[in-house]
């Protein structure tokens, strides 16, 4: 089908304003780097999310669904066919109980926020993850002990035929930042957590210290992705590349912060190429001194 049909059909579902051509990916994502996405979408509903879906399965038109680009590298060529923005417009919540309920879209530290002002702890660990609920599920995200697998029992996903499906408890198939949802290429749509009655002071306390341990030791004043390595079994990712002599190494606009080595930061105008050529000097510089194999954290997608 043709660009330009193409787009209307998607108009028509998700509204003209929602849809637009050959869009930025660097205005996208964390790390502020990124070429065009042929259309991209942000729908209002997840009913117009399954039809998009839907009408491009038929058409044989590739879909890329995305949050709010945390935890993202595109590539300098950008992303051919749809992708799929879910944030600010699928952002709802409900509190029931110890139960909190949200929608994909949901920042998780805003989720952290409802909590703690809810009196329902379980969820500190989650209050400087950038990303939102939906993301932070599929790769069961977690930090400072915590997990989304400690809290998370309930999900609403699509799958890749945009049919929706509810999956509970040990259903998940939770691992270190896996699950059965990414495994099987799903899309949360909305998550269930139990949490546990607390006392807010302790609870706030709690958030202010982790917090605090951010900044003083993450790069988050800098355009990143986070931590861009898995921890190797048995070590600690930042630690290996440090011990490797590679703190404030630089390829171009990218460089090991000096703050964390775990973290890959954009010092300014850095491409995707020079983070990804930093990433791969750090996977042979490790593999050679060390030998053990360092796999990304992050997800890498588009075209070179």
């Amino acid at each position: 089908m043709e660009k330009e049909l193409l787009v209307r059909r998607i108009a028509e579902i998700a509204g003209p304003e929602n849809v637009k051509l050959d869009e930025p990916m660097k205005n996208h994502t964390s790390f502020k780097v990124g070429g065009p996405a042929d259309i991209f979408v942000t729908p209002i509903s997840f009913l117009q999310l399954s039809q998009i879906i839907k009408f491009c399965k038929s058409e044989n038109v590739p879909v890329f669904v995305m949050g709010n680009g945390t935890n993202l590298i595109v590539r300098d060529k950008g992303i051919r066919g749809v992708v799929i923005k879910i944030y600010d417009n699928l952002n709802e919540f409900t509190v029931k109980d110890d139960i909190i309920t949200a929608c994909a879209g949901v920042l998780l530290s805003e989720i952290s926020k409802v909590a703690y002002e809810n009196g329902l702890s379980g969820l500190e660990f989650a209050s400087g993850i950038p990303g939102t609920l939906g993301g932070a599920v599929a790769m069961n995200a977690g930090a400072y002990g915590g997990e989304m697998k400690d809290v998370v029992v309930e999900t609403e996903f699509m799958d890749s035929d945009g049919e929706i499906k509810v999956i509970r408890n040990d259903e998940h198939q939770f691992g270190y930042r896996t699950s059965f949802i990414l495994k099987n290429s799903g899309i949360v749509i909305k998550s269930s957590m139990k949490l546990k009655k607390g006392n807010k002071e302790e609870i706030k306390a709690l958030m202010d210290d982790l917090t605090q341990r951010r900044q003083d030791k993450q790069p988050l004043e800098m355009p990143s992705a986070g931590s861009v390595f898995k921890r190797p079994e048995g070590y600690f990712a930042g630690k290996l590349i440090e011990d490797c002599g590679l703190r404030g190494y630089r390829i171009g606009g990218a460089e090991v912060s000096g703050k964390h080595c775990g973290f890959i930061v954009n010092i300014g105008n850095a491409k995707a190429k020079d983070i990804l050529d930093l990433i791969e000097h750090i996977q042979n510089t490790v593999k050679m001194k060390f030998g053990v194999e360092m796999q990304t954290e992050v997800r890498i997608v588009g075209e070179g």
